[in-house]
C-alpha cells in the first residue's frame, strides 16, 4: 500500500536533513518504492504493514539516524487526498491556508485553541471530516497567537501541519 509519511519539525529549529538522507532511512527500515516531496519531510513509500507499527519502526529510525526525537504521522493514499479534497476556504492568493495531520482527535484539541486565541483580519478555521484546517493571511502566520501557540511543546507529539498545496504534490508523487 502507498502511503506518506509527515515528519514534524524538520528543517526547522536546528534539525537539519537531507531528504535523500531521510529516504535512505526509510529504506533501510524495509520500505519501498521511497522518494520525498519538498524539504519539509513528507515521504511517500509502500510498505506492507499496518500504519501503527510503521510509525513506531520510523519514528525509531528516525530518532537513532538523526539522533533527536522523531514525530511523524503515516497517512495513505486516500487519506491524504482527504486533506486535499476536504479544504473548505477558496483559493485566494493572499491567504495561507494549512491542514493539520496529526493523532486522533486533534482537530478539537486545536479548534479549541484556534477559539482562544486573538485573530488577525480575516483568520479562520474549521473542522472538516476530523481535520483541522486553518487559513491566514499571507506574512500573518508567525504573527497569529494560533500561530504561536502550534508551537508549543506539550503538542509536539499531537500533529504536523502543511500547506494545502503541499497535499497535491504528495498526491502527485503518490501517482494520483
Amino acid at each position: 500500500m502507498k502511503y506518506c509519511a509527515f515528519l514534524r519539525g524538520v528543517n526547522v529549529k536546528g534539525t537539519n536533513m537531507k531528504m535523500a538522507d531521510v529516504c535512505q532511512v526509510f529504506k533501510e527500515a524495509g520500505m519501498q518504492d521511497v522518494g520525498s516531496v519538498l524539504a519539509s519531510g513528507n515521504i511517500v513509500f509502500s510498505s506492507d504493514q499496518n500504519v501503527a507499527d510503521l510509525k513506531k519502526v520510523l519514528e525509531k529510525a528516525m530518532s537513532d539516524r538523526f539522533s533527536y526525537e522523531a514525530f511523524l504521522f503515516v497517512k495513505s493514499h486516500d487519506e491524504t487526498e482527504a486533506f486535499w479534497l476536504g479544504n473548505p476556504f477558496d483559493k485566494n492568493e493572499d491567504f495561507h491556508t494549512y491542514a493539520f495531520v496529526g493523532a486522533d482527535g486533534v482537530e478539537n484539541t486545536l479548534m479549541d485553541e484556534f477559539e482562544k486565541a486573538s485573530k488577525t483580519e480575516n483568520e479562520k478555521a474549521a473542522v472538516i471530516n476530523g481535520i483541522f484546517y486553518w487559513q491566514v493571511s499571507k506574512g500573518n502566520t508567525l504573527d497569529s497567537s494560533f500561530g504561536k501557540i502550534l508551537g508549543r511543546k506539550n503538542l509536539k507529539d499531537q500533529f504536523t501541519s502543511r500547506n494545502i498545496n503541499t497535499f497535491e504534490k504528495v498526491l502527485k508523487k503518490m501517482g494520483s
